[in-house]
């Protein structure tokens, strides 16, 4: 099994395929027709960097235009730099 690393501060996230949609008329609009670049993710490697905001498996915000795309194994990723991240998306309990 292969696994990739990343270098240079740069941070691998994991994105998910959009499925096709359907309308209420039954019409199906294929992933491709409004294929909009993902804004979300989660870290499944990073580069050797200093002091990290988030760490492999945090759900992270980037920005939209950020990265590039790839296929590894199968998957979709994208590789973008750790200053391209914006928030991490974490759990928290309702009062």
């Amino acid at each position: 099994m292969k696994e990739m690393q990343p270098v240079n501060q740069n941070v691998l996230i994991a994105i998910e395929e959009e499925k096709e949609q359907k309308t209420q008329g039954g019409i199906i609009i294929p992933d491709t027709a409004s294929k909009e670049k993902p804004m979300s993710g989660k870290v499944v490697a990073m580069a050797n960097i200093e002091n990290p905001e988030f760490h492999v498996g945090d759900e992270v915000v980037f920005k939209k235009y950020a990265g590039t795309e790839l296929e590894f194994e199968e998957k979709q990723y994208l590789v973008i730099q750790y200053t391209d991240i914006l928030a991490k998306i974490a759990e928290t309990e309702e009062i």
